[in-house]
């Protein structure tokens, strides 16, 4: 009996759904898209709430990036609106730029220092660390601990779930510490956000004759029905073993959204609370998408260990687990596994999304289309973006 499908794709996040569309339009291949949520987009999904206030579901995501090409392709399915994200962090009463900037240190400190006088104000302060391990190394090491103790032991406490002392160095590593005025929070080539949202580039990324959605489906309840002979898979990896070496640790979110009425509620799209607050931030989201409104609508965020996985954790035990779970992935034929939840890395959207290219590269060449060089590759995990 033939399938119904060529492909059985597993979540319609990024990497699910940049697969998808590259296996329909360029090789013409039948795809079966499911997610267990009820939308396509994956954390990345957002919606219009009552109010009218278009908001992300799943806390903010900002698309930036360095690479010309990823932005290129995404570029396919959305026009952009500019945007350059900007945080502010509430410390010791004051709302401070994070990074951390000449600003910041000035108005914490009462000071006036130049971009010359901060870098010997940092180097006072910092702590000489002989081997760079941690993500407190990686603070102390270049601010120093009040610093330290200000901006990153308290938010990282409340983001992970564990002192930054346990975690791996490029959790803090991701925030860069400056010496001029910039206030970016990133430093990216291209900034921008897709001009009708991230959800309507999602929309118009499957919009494919060859691309078939079942939505609110869990891979479980149709692993066994024989849809298709190969299979991209984006959930936990340790759930597509059964949990076989146990649980691999994800990091949990919950928010509390609320609309408001009034037309602004804070200064930027985010405010960091590292000092104060069980939540860790504040959203609001017409920062971030032009959108005018007389009301606004805010998130509060909260991290946790119940809930979806959001974020794998990045200790030396869970890479050793994840190790086991590798060895697992690469021997099972006919699946690949992408994305952050299915490789047990950290990615921003822009990785995911590369990631997923380098995957279909992959494809490509362990999978001729029909008059193609046979190469041998076999499918497997991929890493490379």
């Amino acid at each position: 009996m033939p399938y119904a499908y060529d492909w059985l794709v597993v979540g319609a996040g990024f990497a699910g759904s940049v697969l998808a569309e590259r296996l329909a339009s360029q090789r013409g291949e039948r795809v079966l898209l499911i997610d267990r949520r009820p939308h396509v987009g994956g954390n990345a999904h957002d919606r219009l709430d009552a109010a009218g206030v278009l908001i992300h579901q799943y806390g903010p995501h900002i698309f930036h990036t360095n690479s010309e090409a990823i932005f290129d392709h995404l570029s396919q399915f959305t026009a952009w609106r500019p945007y350059e994200h900007r945080v502010l962090a509430r410390v010791d009463g004051m709302e401070v730029p994070i990074p951390i900037n000449l600003d910041t240190v000035n108005r914490l400190y009462g000071l006036d220092l130049t971009s010359a006088e901060l870098e010997d104000w940092f180097a006072a302060r910092a702590e000489p660390v002989d081997e760079i391990r941690t993500s407190e190394d990686v603070v102390v090491s270049k601010v120093g601990r009040e610093l330290y103790e200000k901006f990153f032991r308290g938010y990282t406490r409340k983001q992970w779930g564990v002192d930054p002392s346990q975690l791996d160095k490029s959790v803090t590593a991701r925030v860069p510490t400056r010496t001029n005025r910039d206030d970016r929070y990133f430093g990216d080539a291209f900034q921008a956000m897709p001009a009708e949202g991230f959800t309507r580039m999602f929309e118009r990324m499957l919009d494919h004759p060859a691309i078939t959605r079942r939505l609110g489906v869990d891979y479980a309840d149709v692993k066994t029905e024989g849809l298709a002979p190969r299979t991209i898979f984006t959930g936990p990896v340790d759930e597509f073993f059964g949990h076989r070496f146990g649980r691999l640790p994800y990091r949990c979110l919950r928010f509390d959204h609320r609309t408001l009425d009034q037309e602004r509620f804070q200064p930027v799209a985010v405010v960091n609370y590292p000092m104060s607050e069980d939540y860790t931030r504040i959203t609001e989201y017409k920062h971030l998408t032009g959108q005018k409104h007389p009301k606004t609508s805010i998130t509060y965020e909260y991290p946790s260990d119940v809930g979806d996985p959001y974020y794998p954790i990045p200790r030396a035990e869970n890479a050793a687990l994840y190790k086991r779970y590798e060895a697992l992935a690469l021997q099972t034929p006919d699946v690949w596994f992408v994305g952050r939840l299915a490789t047990y890395r950290y990615y921003n959207m822009d990785q995911v999304v590369g990631q997923a290219l380098a995957t279909f590269r992959r494809i490509e060449q362990a999978l001729p289309r029909p008059g193609a060089r046979e190469t041998g590759l076999e499918p497997a995990l991929s890493t490379a973006l």
